[in-house]
């Protein structure tokens, strides 16, 4: 079979498991994380692309990510995990979240990334990660700046929000620009709310600050 079949074969799946949201679309995707909305003005921009950097060890990107498919399970929309490095670990998730997830198990950072060209030609997810923080620094260097730019392009006519979670700056084309300051231990952990524990500061941000609806 052609490649050009094969992706045409996926989009149909995709459209079949992930059916269109009936909802009205709103410029931000509220998260329902009030440490992550109050920050970024009402929620993560549609439309646009979301660079979180997470430059220390344990620094909570892992405990994000499940929040963010509980709150696509909780909302009621759908959500495709793009892990770049097979890190992964769904243990912590209920079945009720979990059938609102699309996991996209990769080895590579490259891989990722085309993963995430292939998804965001289509509207069937809100909210689209790309989990790139356990990659390799040599990995990353070799996506050349023109990939940002494409998905970028892509997202712009979309009603998603595409989240890039990187180990430091390297997202040139993200509109949003957000920064994980943490250094967790074990005993961070066994808290009852870790997630009050994160601390994410904005370093850049193209999007006025006024809380869209």
């Amino acid at each position: 079979m052609a490649a050009s079949a094969k992706i045409i074969d996926l989009r149909n799946l995709l459209a079949e498991r992930f059916p269109h949201p009936s909802c009205t679309i709103a410029t931000r995707l509220i998260t329902g994380l009030p440490f992550l909305d109050e920050l970024i003005c009402g929620g993560l921009p549609r439309g646009a692309i979301t660079e979180l950097i997470s430059p220390g060890t344990s620094a909570g990107s892992a405990s994000l990510i499940q929040a963010l498919v509980h709150c696509a399970s909780r909302d009621n929309y759908f959500l495709a995990l793009i892990d770049g490095g097979d890190s992964f670990d769904p243990c912590g998730l209920d079945n009720a979240s979990l059938q609102h997830l699309l996991w996209i198990r990769c080895s590579k950072a490259s891989e990722g990334v085309k993963a995430a060209d292939l998804l965001l030609r289509d509207d069937n997810f809100s909210l689209v990660i790309l989990d790139l923080v356990l990659n390799a620094p040599n990995e990353l260097r070799k996506i050349p700046q023109t990939n940002w730019y494409r998905l970028q392009r892509l997202v712009e006519v979309l009603p998603t929000a595409c989240l890039v979670l990187t180990r430091y700056e390297m997202v040139s084309s993200a509109q949003l620009k957000l920064v994980l300051e943490n250094s967790w231990d074990i005993e961070t952990f066994e808290t009852e709310d870790v997630l009050s524990r994160l601390r994410i500061v904005v370093k850049r941000s193209h999007f006025r600050s006024v809380i869209s609806s």
